[in-house]
């Protein structure tokens, strides 16, 4: 069998151009389109790909077999010390590649199979450690916290939020993006109210000083831009030109509001590993100790799988496994 020829370079560093149809990153980019994947999901595909290429020398993946893909997975684990969780990714890669793009039987090569994981019992905070970090927050960041301990939304849920998506009057939340596609309804908090109603006028004069500049939010037409209710809840401060040539503004980082939280959680004596992620895990897990049933609380955080919303039966506020403690009653 004649290999086909080497894949360039620039075809594997340039970024996307959709006209160059046939390049290898702009079919796998496509195809992820077509299956609705997230541009977050894309581009991650797309960097594990390249990678992959890269490592065997920009030969097509087409002459590559699952000799390859066994080398390329044991050296991210081996040699790079990869966590399980980023070989499974890489996994999905190119299993995605092989299957979506190429259309050859990548799922059926004997030996590969997703790393596992060590299961992690979930950072549970109490009511007032909640509290603690909130009030050490600065705006927007304390609005994020209670959105996201409020309703148990992802911490990109929050972000990605846009004003159409809260209700005020019904005190709820459309999420719309949330994991796998799926949307669902969450409840709004009561104390994040005031302060949506506030950051909603400043958010209107910032979309008319947009408009006026003709700044576009990102992954919008050019026709819901010159709607405001479609402007981000939480938008970046800065700017930025894309490829073409347009100024659009994206929505907070995830890394700053991260960064705020744990800072707040360090002034506060937390002794606990606080992350975003620690506000969705008490949110389910405070609503479970005080009763709220347990497929409510799945419908609520999204969850596919009824299993995964039973871990926070263990971590409740009954002592390990629900139990009671002997020492108690000394």
């Amino acid at each position: 069998m004649v290999e086909r020829p080497l894949i360039p370079l620039s075809q594997l560093v340039s970024p996307p151009n959709p006209e160059r149809r046939f390049w290898l990153h702009e079919v796998v980019r496509r195809r992820g389109h077509e299956r609705r994947f997230s541009e977050r999901t894309i581009a991650s595909y797309v960097y594990w790909i390249r990678r992959f290429v890269l490592n065997n020398g920009r030969r097509h993946p087409n002459d590559l077999g699952p000799t390859e893909v066994r080398q390329f997975l044991a050296m991210l684990t081996v040699e790079q010390g990869l966590s399980a969780s980023t070989h499974n990714q890489a996994l999905a890669a190119l299993t995605f590649l092989y299957v979506e793009v190429l259309r050859a039987p990548f799922d059926r090569i004997p030996g590969l199979a997703p790393a596992s994981r060590p299961r992690r019992e979930p950072i549970v905070l109490s009511t007032g450690e909640v509290g603690r970090v909130v009030e050490r927050l600065d705006q927007p960041f304390r609005l994020c916290v209670l959105l996201m301990y409020g309703g148990g939304l992802r911490l990109t849920e929050c972000l990605t939020l846009r004003v159409k998506d809260v209700d005020l009057e019904r005190r709820e939340i459309v999420n719309r993006g949330g994991k796998g596609g799926k949307g669902r309804r969450v409840p709004l908090a009561v104390p994040a109210l005031g302060m949506l109603r506030r950051r909603f006028a400043e958010l209107r004069r910032r979309w008319y000083s947009d408009l006026r500049r003709d700044v576009q939010s990102t992954v919008l037409t050019p026709n819901a831009s010159r709607d405001w209710m479609w402007s981000y809840v939480f938008p970046a401060t800065r700017t930025f030109v894309d490829r073409s040539g347009k100024r659009r503004r994206h929505h907070l980082h995830e890394s700053v509001l991260h960064r705020a939280i744990v800072r707040a959680a360090r002034e506060a004596g937390m002794t606990k590993r606080v992350t975003s992620h620690a506000f969705r895990h008490s949110f389910a897990t405070h609503l479970l100790e005080s009763g709220t049933d347990i497929r409510t609380i799945q419908e609520l955080l999204g969850h596919r799988n009824l299993r995964t919303t039973m871990i926070y039966t263990h971590v409740m506020n009954r002592g390990a496994l629900g139990v009671i403690s002997p020492a108690d009653r000394l």
